[in-house]
C-alpha cells in the first residue's frame, strides 16, 4: 500500500495567497519527513478552491526541496496546455529526480480558463484523446511528429528522452519510458480511455468504495477488450483521492473539517465560471463536507488505518492521495500529516 498527501494549495476564507502556497509547501515538506510514500499536487486557474496554477512547477520545486518521497500531479489539466510543452516538462522532472514524478492528467471542466488559455471549448468537448495520445508518444518516442486535428507540425526531436533516467530499469516500478501517466477518471468514458491506453485511473474523493471497485472491474473489462496484456492489466496501480483527519475522537476529527470545510467550498467552487455559460450546480458544502467525512479515513488512526485497509480489499485500489489541509490550519495540518506517517501507516504494514 503507497499512502500519500494530496496537497491542493486550499485558501480558505480569511487567508492569504502567500500563506495558502507557504502551508501546501510546508505539507508536503513534512509528509516526506512523517514517511508518506508520496505528495500529489492539484492545479486550479482564477479561483481560491486551489491557488496553484502550475502542478508541474510547484512539484519541481517539491522534487528539489525532497530527497525520497514521489511526487506527482492530481492533476495536470490537459486541454489548457500544449502536450508537447507538458511533456517536456513530464520529461525534465523524471530524468532530474532519478524517476520520483508522476504525471497525473485530466480533462478540467468547460471553465474560462478554455478563454484565457485560447484552447476553445472544442479542447474540452472532443480533443482530450488526441491530446492525450500525443503526450504519450512524446513520452515514449524518440522522434514525434503530428497531424491531428488540434495538433499538427513536422516530426522532431523528443529532448531530453525520459528512457535516458539514470533509475534502474528492472527496478520494481519498471514499464515504459519516462514518468508514469495517471488520468483522473470520472465517467465510463474516460475510464474506458484510460483502460484502452493501459493507463491508470485517479478516481475522486467524492466517490464511495462501491463506486470505485464498479470504475475498476470496467477499466479491467475495458483494457482486456483493447487487447491490453492481462498481467500488465492485473498490475495498473490505480489512484484513490480521499480526505484524512485524525483525532484521538472521531468527534473531533469530524468538528475539525466542518468547521473549516464549507467556507472553502462554497467561495471556491463558487468562483468557478463556465466559459459558455452553461449552469452548474454546485454541491452543498455542508452536506458535501459530511459525506467526506463518511467516506474516508477521518477519526482516530486505529478507525483510519482500518477504513484504508477496507476500502483496499473493497475496490483492490492500493494508492492513496489523501487531502490533509481539511482544517485550513498550518499548525494542524502538519500534526495530521505526522500523525499518518507516524500513527497509522505502521497499522497498515
Amino acid at each position: 500500500m503507497r499512502v500519500g498527501a494530496f496537497i491542493l494549495a486550499a485558501q480558505f476564507p480569511g487567508q492569504g495567497q502567500g500563506e495558502t502556497l507557504h502551508r501546501a509547501v510546508r505539507s508536503a515538506e513534512v509528509a516526506e519527513e512523517a514517511g508518506l510514500d508520496d505528495v500529489w499536487l492539484a492545479e486550479h486557474h482564477f479561483v481560491p478552491y486551489g491557488v496553484c496554477p502550475s502542478a508541474v512547477t510547484l512539484a519541481a520545486l517539491l522534487l528539489g526541496r525532497t530527497r525520497r518521497i514521489g511526487v506527482g500531479t492530481a492533476v495536470s489539466v490537459l486541454p489548457t496546455q500544449h502536450p508537447v510543452a507538458l511533456g517536456e516538462q513530464a520529461a525534465l522532472l523524471h530524468l532530474t529526480s532519478e524517476g520520483r514524478f508522476t504525471l497525473g492528467v485530466g480533462r478540467g471542466g468547460p471553465w474560462v480558463d478554455l478563454e484565457v488559455f485560447g484552447a476553445g471549448l472544442a479542447a474540452y468537448d472532443h480533443g482530450f484523446p488526441e491530446a492525450l495520445d500525443l503526450l504519450l508518444r512524446w513520452l515514449r518516442e524518440p522522434r514525434v511528429g503530428a497531424a491531428g486535428e488540434r495538433y499538427a507540425f513536422r516530426e522532431v526531436a523528443v529532448v531530453p528522452r525520459p528512457v535516458e533516467s539514470l533509475a534502474d530499469p528492472d527496478g520494481p516500478s519498471a514499464g515504459p519510458p519516462g514518468p508514469p501517466v495517471v488520468v483522473a477518471c470520472t465517467s465510463p468514458a474516460s475510464v474506458r480511455l484510460a483502460a484502452a491506453r493501459g493507463l491508470p485511473m485517479l478516481v475522486g474523493m467524492h466517490c464511495g468504495d462501491e463506486e470505485k471497485a464498479e470504475m475498476v472491474a470496467l477499466w479491467r473489462s475495458a483494457a482486456l477488450e483493447a487487447g491490453r496484456d492481462g498481467d500488465e492489466v492485473a498490475a495498473a496501480a490505480h489512484v484513490s483521492a480521499g480526505v484524512v483527519q485524525i483525532a484521538d475522537a472521531r468527534r473531533d476529527a469530524t468538528e475539525s473539517l466542518t468547521k473549516a470545510m464549507p467556507g472553502w467550498l462554497r467561495q471556491g467552487l463558487g468562483a468557478h465560471v463556465t466559459v459558455d455559460g452553461r449552469y452548474r450546480s454546485m454541491r452543498d458544502p455542508l452536506a458535501y463536507t459530511e459525506l467526506l467525512c463518511a467516506l474516508h479515513p477521518v477519526g482516530p488512526p486505529r478507525l483510519c488505518a482500518d477504513r484504508l485497509a477496507a476500502s483496499a480489499e473493497r475496490t483492490g485500489i492500493t494508492r492513496y492521495a489523501l487531502l490533509v489541509e481539511g482544517s485550513g490550519d498550518l499548525a494542524a495540518t502538519e500534526e495530521n500529516v505526522r500523525r499518518l506517517g507516524a500513527e497509522v501507516l505502521p497499522q497498515l504494514g
